[in-house]
């Protein structure tokens, strides 16, 4: 499985491809396709395409995920991601991959354990997946990578039946929390 994670943002826009080999997940690629502010918002929109295109033609991933964006409380933020999430979707479909979309709240579930998990715990287990020294940056980077992982975690338990991930210990997730949560094994 190859799958190409897409953290939807007109001004950034990340992105990290993990491909799962032989049971182990393995980054692949990850950064962050930027457009440039001084642009109207159409001729931005049509970069990140282009941009995005490019990506989706080298990494030729099997499947696509982007963040499913439920609410910002900064209006501005909120049109300007769900275009550059529209975007992505477009692109993705126009070359013929599967997609899936996440709620911030699922990715943290499945990647950290824990639905409330910080930005910081999500960093620290993709990381830690992928064998990592440190968290990717920059930090959108590290959430299309954490969308990658929920895929491919989600896809496991699905296949498997079983609901929800393979517990693991030593996440460092806040007490109560109950304990921390991996990509199933």
């Amino acid at each position: 499985m190859f799958v190409l994670g897409i953290d939807p943002g007109l001004s950034r826009c990340g992105y990290g491809c993990v491909a799962l080999d032989g049971g182990r997940e393995r980054a692949v690629a990850a950064g962050v396709v930027t457009t440039d502010r001084e642009l109207a918002v159409p001729e931005r929109l049509a970069t990140l395409r282009g941009d995005l295109r490019e990506l989706v033609v080298e990494l030729a991933p099997d499947v696509v995920v982007v963040e499913r964006v439920f609410f910002q409380t900064n209006v501005r933020t909120a049109m300007s991601v769900g275009q550059a999430s529209g975007v992505a979707l477009l692109t993705a479909s126009e070359a013929g991959c599967d997609i899936a979309e996440y709620s911030s709240n699922e990715v943290k579930l499945a990647v950290a354990g824990y639905g409330s998990a910080t930005k910081e715990q999500v960093q620290r287990m993709v990381a830690t997946l992928l064998g990592l020294g440190q968290p990717p940056r920059p930090p959108d980077a590290a959430d299309a990578l954490a969308l990658a992982l929920c895929h491919i975690a989600t896809s496991r338990t699905s296949r498997l039946g079983v609901v929800g991930v393979a517990r693991r210990a030593g996440a460092g997730l806040p007490a109560g929390a109950g304990g921390a949560a991996g990509v199933a094994r």
